[in-house]
């Protein structure tokens, strides 16, 4: 087993001993993969109620994106923390009131007749999910021990943070043509009460005995919050707004005074020895890659097939289902068998490499693909590529964590696919804007008035322009991948313990 500097054995004094079997670990592994499935879905379900939130609540488009963002900067930025606390006040005493917070936030949000209401409801549900997600995580290793019931465990939670996207995408178009947009919200509610009432089968595992590190949260979490923020500005108001670089260069002396802080603190809130392991500084490492790619394929595939193709949210949610059943056959089954045989880093490399290829082959779209023979196939690649890389990353990165660590271990995780995502559709956007306005500046309003006036030459070249920025996005995405592959084939060097049988810790 991969070992860890024992930073914190001055201060650690573990309840429990290790990952610990219950006879009733199906129905903890249920709540926390229906819990994942949550917190993934929110980001994006709200994105096809948008236009009808817009007009119920009166929302000028220049604030519009922040129903969405709020949700976004606060559960990215409070990862960290939202970590930290469940390893010092204990996982399922935390888990339990995140639940109750987004319940609350999401009933408070549904029933909102104001937009600042509705902003904030988003935001405390990202700060509930932030606390829920890598407590979440760290429950899957306090329940289930090292080997094959714990590789089979990630993969389903690794299916759940896969499909969490595209069943929000198809979720957001059902709930909003067939009821209204406040169900986007209420939806979440059953889904707590549910989770809460069945939490007493999780075990609590061991606790850290010692105190929040006040100036490592304040600077590392403020620092992230920060960060978020500047990249959601530089993708709205661009690289060069005076705001965005301000916002970048606070986050970084932020983040750098939190890892001084950490270097010396003798309760760090993030024990360096976590990042010092190489194959854990791997794992971190390509998911911020891969969670850039990740957000950014969702997103411009949505806006080709509604943009271009012309296709309605039903429509669009329903060509995602071979996404989600090759991402969910990927990790949940083929991925955990794979790993039974063979080191993470080789079920890795060749799943990045196919998601490589899947977005190279979305690069190559034009306003006349063909779903069956170009976007299907595309998509198989892709989700069966990040299906089998996202479960052994995930277990590379809690691999050896000393019990009392493994919450800290999972919000450093959370937050580098939730900042990596961020950083790339930002980035990506910028490439896709810039590509499609070397053919034709402001494509997307006469795409639209070329449609509404029956041009037919202007919607030609509109959707020519448009699908070329989405091609160089997705080239671009491509790389991401590629170095990501990189990463893990450069660094990742030992097996770790995934071939090994269970055993009591």
């Amino acid at each position: 087993m991969v070992t860890t500097p024992h930073s914190q054995s001055t201060q650690s004094a573990p309840e429990q001993a290790g990952p610990q079997q219950t006879p009733r670990t199906g129905i903890a592994l249920t709540l926390i993969a229906a819990t994942q499935l949550m917190l993934v879905l929110d980001g994006t379900i709200m994105n096809i109620a948008l236009p009808s939130v817009q007009t119920a609540l009166d929302i000028p488009a220049g604030r519009l994106s922040w129903v969405v963002n709020a949700y976004a900067l606060t559960f990215g930025g409070l990862l960290l923390l939202g970590g930290r606390i469940g390893d010092l006040w204990g996982r399922r005493r935390v888990f339990r009131f995140s639940l109750a917070l987004f319940a609350a936030a999401s009933l408070a949000g549904g029933l909102a007749t104001q937009e600042t209401v509705l902003i904030a409801a988003r935001a405390c549900q990202g700060v509930a999910a932030a606390i829920a997600a890598p407590t979440a995580l760290s429950l899957i290793a306090t329940t289930f021990a090292e080997g094959p019931s714990r590789n089979r465990a990630m993969g389903v939670y690794g299916a759940m943070s896969g499909l969490g996207s595209i069943i929000g995408l198809l979720l957001g178009g059902l709930l909003t043509e067939f009821l209204n947009w406040r169900w986007v919200l209420f939806v979440n509610i059953p889904i707590c009460l549910a989770v809460l009432a069945g939490t007493g089968v999780l075990v609590e595992g061991s606790r850290v005995q010692g105190r929040l590190d006040l100036p490592g949260a304040l600077t590392g979490s403020l620092g992230l919050l920060v960060l978020v923020y500047a990249i959601v500005r530089g993708g709205d108001a661009g690289w060069s707004d005076p705001v965005t670089l301000g916002a970048g260069l606070a986050a970084l002396l932020l983040l750098s005074c939190f890892l001084v802080i950490q270097s010396r603190s003798p309760h760090p809130m993030m024990p360096l020895g976590l990042l010092r392991d190489r194959n854990r500084g791997a794992a971190y490492a390509t998911m911020l890659l891969v969670g850039g790619g990740m957000f950014a394929t969702y997103y411009f595939l949505t806006l080709f097939m509604q943009q271009v193709q012309g296709w309605d949210a039903m429509t669009t949610g329903l060509a995602y289902l071979p996404f989600a059943t090759g991402m969910g056959v990927a990790s949940g089954i083929l991925g955990p068998r794979l790993l039974g045989r063979f080191s993470p880093r080789t079920v890795i490399v060749p799943g990045l490499a196919a998601a490589t290829l899947g977005m190279v082959v979305f690069s190559q779209i034009s306003p006349g693909s063909s779903y069956l023979l170009h976007l299907m196939p595309a998509m198989v690649l892709t989700s069966v590529g990040l299906g089998l890389s996202v479960v052994p990353l995930t277990l590379g990165a809690l691999s050896g964590v000393e019990p009392g660590q493994s919450g800290i271990a999972s919000g450093i995780l959370n937050a580098g696919m939730q900042v990596g995502g961020a950083l790339g559709l930002a980035v990506l956007s910028t490439v896709a804007l810039t590509g499609t306005h070397s053919l034709l500046p402001d494509a997307t309003a006469l795409l639209q008035q070329g449609r509404q006036q029956g041009e037919i030459a202007l919607v030609v070249q509109a959707s020519e322009a448009l699908t070329h920025g989405f091609g160089w996005a997705f080239l671009v995405g491509a790389g991401l991948y590629a170095l990501a592959l990189l990463l893990v084939a450069s660094l990742m060097t030992t097996p770790g313990p995934a071939a090994r049988p269970d055993r009591k810790a």
